[in-house]
């Protein structure tokens, strides 16, 4: 059974002690495959070293280049080059993580939808699809989408936390639904239970989004509150219990469906 993580954060500062063992932990779990998130230029550089570094046969690493809507106000007269540079690198295969956050407006929403439409344009010169970020901000960032989803080769709504209306407006657009640990959390996740088995097959990627999104349901729990790659299993077992399907089938399904995705070799 192969599982395929899409969205880990390996270039955040709680792995930067063990990457490889973080590694071999997932590979050991099942987890076959990994795409690093790359959420502003520098960690999109480190991201696609990491790859370089850790996976020299291209057969298990892969990254994303972009930037999040937190670091929006970052971008500059070069970032649009700079992004396309990385991109040219066919270990790096989504453009991304880039979108609009209106919950923490860490950087202005001007220039958030700026960020966002210049990087969707970017994926539409590469021909790559996009790894999207969207927090409280539904109907903006559909407005903003509509004006380029016919040029895109494929999006995907990562870590979606939504509502019923969110769910259906991104299927509407033919978009794909990364679903994490989230959907774990008996306080604020259950509201996916149902939803998860909305998502046809083929338009719907498991993620751990590592370190963050701990799944609460997971047993025993690190004691350092960590998440791992090597817990995306239970992500799986979770969404496979309100899907009523088997794990292996979730798997199967999901797996092919990032491969196609990304793709990523067999």
């Amino acid at each position: 059974m192969q599982l395929i993580d899409i969205g880990v954060n390996l270039t955040h500062p709680s792995f930067a002690q063990e990457p490889q063992s973080v590694l071999e932990r997932a590979y050991a779990a099942g987890v076959e495959q990994l795409v690093l998130t790359g959420t502003n230029l520098e960690e999109s550089h480190k991201a696609l070293e990491l790859c370089r570094r850790l996976d020299q046969k291209a057969e298990h690493l892969f990254s994303t280049a972009g930037i999040h809507p937190h670091d929006a106000s970052s971008w500059h007269s070069t970032s649009a080059a700079d992004l396309h540079s990385l991109l040219a690198d066919p270990r790096v295969r989504a453009v991304g993580e880039c979108g609009l956050d209106f919950n923490r407006d860490f950087s202005p929403r001007p220039q958030q939808e700026f960020a966002f439409e210049q990087q969707l344009e970017l994926a539409i010169a590469v021909q790559k699809p996009v790894f999207i970020h969207e927090r409280d901000a539904n109907e903006r960032l559909l407005a903003i989408l509509r004006h380029y989803r016919d040029q895109l080769p494929a999006a995907v709504v990562h870590c979606f936390t939504g509502e019923k209306r969110a769910l259906y407006s991104y299927l509407d657009l033919d978009l794909h639904i990364g679903i994490t640990g989230w959907i774990c959390d008996e306080r604020r996740g259950s509201h996916l239970h149902p939803l998860v088995k909305e998502i046809p097959q083929g338009r719907l990627m498991l993620e751990s989004d590592a370190p963050y999104l701990l799944p609460r349901s997971l047993k025993p729990k690190p004691k350092n509150g960590l998440n791992q790659p090597a817990y995306l299993p239970e992500v799986l077992r979770v969404v496979a219990l309100h899907r009523q399907e088997t794990p292996e089938q979730v798997a199967a399904h999901t797996s092919a469906t990032a491969r196609q995705f990304f793709t990523l070799p067999a």
